[in-house]
């Protein structure tokens, strides 16, 4: 069903000029792929060497990781959830 859009080439970022959503590659099969595209991702963008383009759409792009980031996260914890029977106490390192 998705394919996942992880490669080697040095930007996964969408080379369409508009920054459209629709040309953004689909999402990573995995949460670890997601998180490590991410984290090349920013590392680009904080790299301030992008052209405004290609800045957009690398946002656009992080805003999708992120979202499937976390969901994957909140599926987890849910699960977790279910297993223990319980709500998982909010962790507060002190």
């Amino acid at each position: 069903m998705a394919k996942s859009s992880v490669s080697s080439s040095p930007s996964p970022v969408a080379s369409n000029s508009t920054g459209n959503a629709a040309s953004l590659p689909a999402l990573p099969a995995t949460y670890e792929a997601a998180l490590q595209e991410l984290e090349g991702l920013v590392a680009r963008l904080e790299s301030g060497q992008l052209p405004l383009d290609q800045l957009l759409s690398g946002y656009q792009r992080g805003a999708q990781l992120l979202k499937f980031c976390r969901d994957r996260l909140e599926a987890v914890e849910t699960q977790i959830k279910v297993l223990e029977g319980t709500e998982l106490k909010p962790w507060n390192p002190t």
